[in-house]
């Protein structure tokens, strides 16, 4: 209270508004375009922070962050291509809501409940970092282990009406996430002397060929698509759909936060989780993966409660929690300062002036989102002869984008033919998804577990935080085999 003053004059000026706004809408639509993600939009800002003050440059690219994570959910539910990876989760109900003509019911539900998520994690990174921060500094290799061992278990969730099928896809995924070289020793594997598959298939052309390249196929092979209805003419959220899904929404946010607050893990993984608890125990399991509203505000709580948890490790301790806070780390260097616990005592008052633009920035979220709603959603309205090949270019651009490498425009197409498959024949693609982002964080920390205890299993089980991963994941195979159980017993119609 004493610095008050001071904080207020450092935050309350027209360039940190300002600034709050431009990143956020730039972020949002940034996000909104395939191939196009926030890590990308934050990294081209940077040179451009130069000649700003500390704390403007620094909301300007959180703005970006955090606008980049919702813009993301708007083309995944228009027209299922996710425009950011952490997006994945949410077209698996948001876009079967916009072929019911309930675009404007998926929309806004993935607004609200990304800024009640963001808003969560902005309260969890002022009260909570100090905390945080030390319990994130025990994990190590076991506890990833473990961690990646539960989110694992989400794979029998998403695998629609056939475990077998999306467990079939996941080991599928889990093998692709193998092609490149060998972290720890550095051999070739799966790329058939391939240069171009040496650094691994890169995630985006993926992503974009799962998802978008077999919608444009359907279309072309069958014509029988229905037309979605514009978001502007559907059914609206009501309260009591917003009171239903509150919370799915708070315990995605608090697992957004969990998961953000660990550096490494990302907003991909806790969107998952978010979606798989929140399937597990909801009234309406059987309608997830069909178009339940539900399910996009579990997705997109868990992926957008992720942006300001990342910024806890960074503040409090100097370690980037994500790509996108080693730039923003960066960015305070590049102005003389270091995050830490240093800063905390001789940057008091800069720390306490972020505070209040990380907070605000849900509000303009909020009014962001409103605006981009209404004018995304004339996506919509365009027949889908016209749409698709547009759509198409993004994809091919998008694909590109990631590292001016024409190679992954071919990896895009191989995986738009793989997800085309996996439609016909009534494979989830979530399992493989999961399995492709889960895949090498299992391996890598298995491998360093292994070495760290020299072949001594006990390292596995050598802190209460295994216990309780290894316990969260028992429960969770336990609830799958006894649902699986039940669903023999009940006579079929």
């Amino acid at each position: 209270m004493e610095n008050f003053t001071e904080v207020l004059s450092l935050f309350l000026s027209v360039d940190n508004l300002l600034m709050i706004a431009v990143g956020v809408l730039i972020g949002v639509v940034i996000g909104a375009i395939p191939g196009l993600t926030a890590t990308m939009a934050v990294a081209l800002a940077l040179p451009f922070t130069f000649a700003m003050e500390p704390v403007t440059a620094i909301l300007l690219l959180v703005g970006i962050y955090k606008g980049g994570m919702y813009g993301g959910s708007i083309t995944a539910i228009l027209i299922r291509t996710p425009g950011s990876p952490a997006s994945a989760c949410t077209l698996l109900d948001g876009y079967p809501l916009a072929q019911q003509g309930q675009a404007k019911k998926a929309l806004q539900m993935a607004l609200y409940a990304s800024c009640i998520a963001d808003f969560i994690s902005n309260l969890s990174l002022i009260f909570l970092a100090g905390y945080l921060a030390k319990i994130a500094l025990n994990f190590g290799p076991p506890e990833y282990f473990w961690l990646i061992c539960f989110s694992l278990t989400i794979i029998i969730s998403v695998s629609g009406n056939s475990v077998l099928k999306g467990l079939i896809a996941a080991a599928l995924g889990i093998i692709i996430s193998t092609i490149g070289l060998d972290a720890v020793y550095g051999t070739q594997r799966l790329t058939f002397d391939n240069f171009d598959l040496m650094d691994k298939v890169n995630f985006v052309p993926l992503l974009i060929g799962l998802f978008a390249i077999p919608e444009i196929l359907d279309f072309y092979l069958t014509k029988a698509k229905p037309h979605i209805q514009s978001a502007a003419k559907g059914a609206a959220v009501t309260w009591t759909e917003l009171k239903g899904s509150m919370k799915s929404i708070v315990r995605g946010s608090v697992i957004g936060v969990i998961i953000g607050a660990i550096p490494g893990t990302g907003a991909t993984a806790a969107s998952f989780i978010s979606y798989s608890e929140a399937r597990r125990t909801s009234r309406n399991k059987d309608n997830f993966g069909k178009g339940e509203v539900e399910g996009v505000a579990a997705a997109e709580a868990g992926n957008n409660a992720v942006a300001g948890a990342t910024l806890i490790p960074l503040l409090s301790l100097g370690i980037p929690g994500d790509v996108i806070t080693a730039i923003i780390l960066g960015a305070f260097m590049l102005h003389g300062l270091t995050p830490g616990p240093l800063m905390f005592q001789d940057n008091i008052n800069l720390i306490y002036a972020l505070f209040c633009g990380i907070m605000l920035s849900s509000v303009v979220l909020f009014a962001t989102g409103k605006v981009a709603i209404r004018y995304f959603s004339l996506i919509a309205d365009i027949p889908k002869a016209v749409l698709f090949p547009i759509v198409l270019m993004f994809c091919i651009y998008g694909a590109y984008a990631v590292n001016n490498n024409s190679f992954d425009i071919t990896v895009m197409l191989v995986f738009g033919l793989l997800g085309f498959v996996f439609n016909r024949t009534g494979v989830a693609a979530a399992p493989f998804l999961i399995g492709f982002i889960l895949g090498p964080m299992f391996e890598d920390n298995l491998r360093r577990t292994l070495l760290i205890g020299k072949g001594e299993l006990a390292i596995f089980v050598r802190n209460p935080i295994d216990w309780f991963f290894i316990l969260l994941t028992v429960l969770s195979l336990g609830f799958a085999a006894y649902r699986y159980w039940q669903s023999l017993k009940q006579p079929k119609a």
